[in-house]
């Protein structure tokens, strides 16, 4: 057992087989240690989530160094059918690669006991395993597909996995399911969590049931809504955001959220909200809207002017960080920032948002939570009850503005290992161009001398966090900001420490990040 450092709060556990992992998620899970936030299984890690008042890195991997996992775990026992027609364009070459006929094939899938292991890729995606191995390692499709359909069981290495929705993906497609593998509508919304033991039907050869379409009864919302404003122009990216969604990576969902938090906290004091409250992201300015009832609202985070122009036709501009009463014909407009990247539009009471999994947030990666906004759009009051105005909020002095080069503190590990020292170095000796491939999943940044890697072997997936530096085979960092996927394939050399991931999020493309080590890598063995 090693222990890798990741963060400030969260390290990584390397096991030496998934029947390992299983066994030390199973008793993390039922052992409740203090100060555990999330458990993030892979194929043989576990990435361990703390909060820092609790505990820290040195007590937890004391403790979790001291379990017994010879003694055997208790498995999840829920066990789950899934009717497959095994009709996947890959069948035929799969069958093939494996020296079986097609038959053979679908036998010893479908007869194999198939336990899931973790959940990545996107929300609802198991990772199954069988502990029979009925196949060697498959191998994934040279040229990924653009688009393969929901319900399509895929094969990869030695995992089955079910897309649960239309997706870009590179694994062996060998069958089709109706079962709904993700369905908000259902209290467990994924259908298949780490720990449940799978057995699939072959269904190939029944008839085929036609789906009627289900009556749906119009929603008769007897609660009259107060329109706010209505959106005229949106700009280039607005979204939803609040402090995020927490302890749903067990279904394969991340945070989202806020990308600088503590300017969206700092937009809801101005209007007296509390600070939880959901409010708009807006990338790089240009929202216009014109009100249709009386509102106090405030725009925190980039430092932008907001253009008003009132009822009466008279114009005013007023600074960012202050609160701004409008009244119903008045029009406003968040002016490209002249530092900074994204603006937190604030409005007194909140907004009426409807949660998804106990938040309002927009993910842009598992596009879940309320759809960005658009022109066209009316927002409406909330029912927050507001208190007192702060008039005491100040803008950053740290912004960056375009063509600066800004400096980032950072963790090393949990895999630095794998790299070369010179490369290493070359992390913080050379600036690193944000690029215009930059978004609410990560900065792409570009380096005239990218790193190489000592170990060259393929990094099964394992879980990742906000802030992680992941090395792709070009050596170009990815810096994977709030909306990242909770597992990656690509090793990460560090991580960007908590205390600059606000900063992280108002760094306009073009502008140059050089990265500072605070804290050396920590492998422990155990």
């Amino acid at each position: 057992m090693r222990f890798l450092s990741v963060n400030s709060d969260s390290f990584l556990i390397e096991l030496s087989s998934l029947e390992e992992t299983l066994a030390l998620y199973s008793k993390l899970q039922n052992l409740h240690l203090n100060g555990i936030k999330d458990l993030i299984p892979a194929a043989k890690t576990i990435l361990i989530c703390f909060n820092e008042i609790k505990t820290d890195f040195k007590t937890l991997s004391v403790l979790i160094g001291t379990l017994n996992l010879d003694s055997g775990f208790d498995r999840n026992t829920q066990e789950v059918i899934i009717p497959i027609r095994y009709d996947g364009e890959d069948l035929a070459q799969v069958a093939e690669l494996q020296g079986l006929s097609i038959v053979d094939l679908i036998l010893k899938h479908h007869q194999s006991t198939w336990d899931v292991a973790f959940i990545g890729f996107a929300p609802g995606f198991a990772y199954m395993s069988s502990l029979d191995q009925p196949f060697t390692d498959i191998p994934r499709l040279k040229t990924p597909r653009k688009k393969i359909p929901s319900g399509s069981l895929g094969l990869a290495g030695q995992y089955s996995g079910i897309y649960p929705k239309d997706s870009p993906g590179g694994w062996q497609l060998i069958g089709t399911t109706s079962e709904k593998m993700w369905d908000l509508e259902r209290q467990n919304p994924a259908l298949l969590r780490p720990g449940m033991r799978v057995h699939f039907e072959d269904i190939t050869h029944h008839p085929v049931s036609v789906d009627v379409p289900k009556q749906i009864t119009p929603r008769q919302d007897l609660t009259l809504k107060q329109s706010l404003f209505k959106i005229t122009a949106s700009g280039l990216q607005v979204s939803i955001q609040d402090e995020g969604r927490f302890q749903h990576s067990n279904i394969g969902v991340g945070t989202a959220g806020a990308m600088d938090v503590a300017s969206m906290h700092c937009a809801n004091r101005i209007v007296g909200n509390p600070t939880d409250t959901p409010v708009i992201e807006v990338l790089n300015g240009g929202l216009k809207a014109v009100m249709q009832n009386s509102a106090v609202i405030s725009v925190a985070g980039a430092i932008s002017n907001i253009h008003v122009k009132f009822a009466d036709g008279q114009k005013a501009d007023f600074d960012s960080y202050q609160a701004i009463a409008l009244d119903e014909g008045d029009e406003f407009q968040i002016q490209t920032p002249s530092a900074g990247l994204r603006n937190y539009l604030a409005v007194r009471g909140g907004l009426d948002i409807q949660p998804v999994l106990n938040s309002c947030s927009f993910d842009s990666l598992a596009i879940l939570g309320p759809a960005p906004l658009k022109t066209g759009d009316v927002i409406y009051q909330g029912l927050v009850v507001p208190s007192n105005i702060s008039i005491n909020e100040v803008p950053k002095s740290n912004l960056p503005s375009l063509g600066d080069t800004i400096e980032l503190d950072i963790v090393m590990g949990p895999r630095t290992d794998w790299f070369e020292q010179s490369s290493i170095e070359k992390l913080c000796n050379q600036a690193w161009l944000v690029t215009n491939e930059s978004n609410r999943v990560g900065l792409r940044l570009s380096g005239k001398a990218p790193l190489t890697r000592k170990i060259c072997h393929e990094l099964e997936s394992e879980g990742t966090c906000i802030g992680a530096l992941q090395i792709p085979p070009n050596g170009q960092p990815v810096l994977f900001m709030n909306d990242h996927p909770l597992t990656g394939g690509y090793p990460v050399i560090a991580s960007v420490a908590k205390h600059h991931w606000d900063l992280v999020a108002q760094i306009p493309a073009d502008c140059h990040i050089k990265f500072r080590k605070i804290a050396e890598f920590v492998d422990i063995e155990n």
